[in-house]
């Protein structure tokens, strides 16, 4: 009986986990919304209270914080 190879289902998994990555990165500069994940959640943030500084509760935004000179 023939033995698994361990390392070329490695390989093959991570391949197609960075071409998703670059897929998801690729989508995300197009500017258009993401597709639901694998557990079924839809992409994106609108309705939700969160923004593209990753203010995710909704609440006033900190002001950015500045490097004495």
């Amino acid at each position: 009986m023939a033995t698994p190879n361990y390392s070329y289902e490695k390989r093959q998994k991570e391949l197609a986990k960075k071409r998703k990555k670059e897929d998801k990165l690729k989508r995300k500069a197009e500017g258009k919304p993401e597709e639901g994940d694998e557990d079924g959640t839809e992409g994106g943030t609108e309705g939700q209270g969160g923004g593209a500084d990753g203010n995710v509760d909704g609440g006033p935004e900190a002001p950015p914080t500045s490097t004495p000179n």
